[in-house]
């Protein structure tokens, strides 16, 4: 008996497996370029990430690659430009704690959906005031404002986010083709970029702006139509609900 369990429970392994692997992006809608192999990428981690890195483990490492960033911006200033570079391996220490640390609670299947949610949100915002506060110091004279600007503007692209997920109830931290994942990937660009070419992130930081400043303004309209179709079906709900009344 002892063995005919044990040869069940090999076979029922792999379905579970299977089954969890399923589970790790059906909380939210991706619609960002590169999310077919980022997905692929995830699911392989989370499969071969040791069990005692747990979600908080994997959010703390995600908060220190956004401090890496910042450390590179500083070190840059005070001892050599060449240390921005750290702001790369940063960026992608950031993606895999951030990436991973809700996935692989769906995969272990010990989620817990808004503690995760508002744990997320607030070190994300962390990490982007880091981030720029980096640049801050970094940046000359009035391209300071940049930072601002970015911390600003990023600000609001994730109120968009939440204020999308209240009116829709589904949840998506992409602006069209462009996701987390896009942006840390141009900002690594731009750091390297900035190596080689002295002084272009402060052109670099004047773009993302003005791109996220269109996206969000694109964005912005695209849920006050949302908020507005969502009134119209409430309005028509509750008139059909007060007719039946009567």
């Amino acid at each position: 008996m002892l063995s005919e369990a044990l040869e069940q429970e090999k076979v029922l392994a792999p379905i579970v497996e299977v089954d969890n692997s399923k589970k790790l992006f059906q909380d939210r809608k991706r619609t960002n370029i590169l999310r077919s192999s980022e997905q692929s990428l995830i699911t392989f981690l989370v499969k071969h990430t040791p069990q005692f890195i747990t979600s908080n483990i994997l959010t703390a490492i995600g908060l220190a690659g956004s401090l890496l960033v910042f450390a590179g911006f500083i070190l840059a200033t005070y001892l050599h430009p060449n240390f921005i570079l750290l702001g790369v391996f940063g960026l992608a220490i950031n993606w895999y704690g951030d990436s991973l640390d809700g996935r692989i609670a769906y995969y272990r299947n010990i989620p817990r959906k808004w503690y995760g949610f508002a744990l997320d949100i607030i070190m994300d915002w962390i990490s982007t005031v880091f981030i720029g506060l980096g640049y801050v110091v970094y940046a000359k004279g009035e391209h300071e404002l940049g930072a601002f600007l970015f911390v600003v503007l990023y600000g609001w692209s994730m109120i968009i986010s939440q204020l999308r997920y209240k009116i829709t109830d589904k949840y998506t931290i992409d602006a069209g083709l462009l996701g987390p994942t896009e942006v840390r990937i141009i900002i690594a660009l731009i750091l390297i970029a900035e190596v080689v070419f002295r002084d272009s992130i402060q052109v670099s930081v004047i773009v993302i702006c003005v791109a996220l400043f269109i996206i969000n303004c694109v964005d912005t309209r695209k849920l006050l139509k949302l908020g507005d179709k969502r009134d119209r079906h409430e309005q028509w709900e509750k008139r059909k609900q007060q007719r039946f009344d009567e």
